[in-house]
This record gives structure tokens, C-alpha cells and sequence, in this order.
């Protein structure tokens, strides 16, 4: 069966996030009042598997060996059949 998978990459708490603090500071220099902006990254993965069991943990295994970085951040897997 065909799987997409949707990972979204973020920063664990307590992590710089220059990029969310430049774009906070710019959109205050334009007149709004964000409290805070955090950035994050998404990945769409299709991909064939047995089942939605083993396609998950074909998408566990991608994130924890290439995808994210463990020690600075977390992730979150959603997946559909197609």
C-alpha cells in the first residue's frame, strides 16, 4: 500500500530559533505585536509499505537517522493511505 507521511521538524523548547527572532523583530517593525514566532520545517514523504504499522516506523527510523536532530529537536508524523 502507498503512504504519505507528513513531518513537521521543530525545535525543542529552550532552543535559539535566530530565524523565528528576525522575523518576530521584523513584522514588530511593521506595526504588529507578535508574542512570539517559532519556525518549524515540513516534509512530505510517499512511500510503500505493508501496512500503516511498518510505514510508521519506516518514517520513526528516517527522522531519527537523518531527518531531525534528536538532541535539539522534536517531531510529529501524521500519516494517510492514498
Amino acid at each position: 500500500m502507498r503512504y504519505e507521511a507528513d513531518v513537521t521538524i521543530e525545535l525543542k523548547s529552550g532552543m535559539l530559533d535566530p530565524e523565528g527572532t528576525t522575523i518576530k523583530r521584523a513584522l514588530e517593525h511593521l506595526g504588529y505585536s507578535p508574542e512570539s514566532v517559532k519556525t518549524s520545517k515540513k516534509y512530505t514523504i510517499t512511500l510503500e509499505s505493508e501496512n500503516i504499522h511498518d510505514a510508521r516506523e519506516n518514517v520513526e527510523q528516517m527522522c531519527e537517522k537523518l531527518i531531525a536532530n534528536p538532541i535539539i529537536h522534536n517531531y510529529t508524523i501524521t500519516l494517510r493511505e492514498l
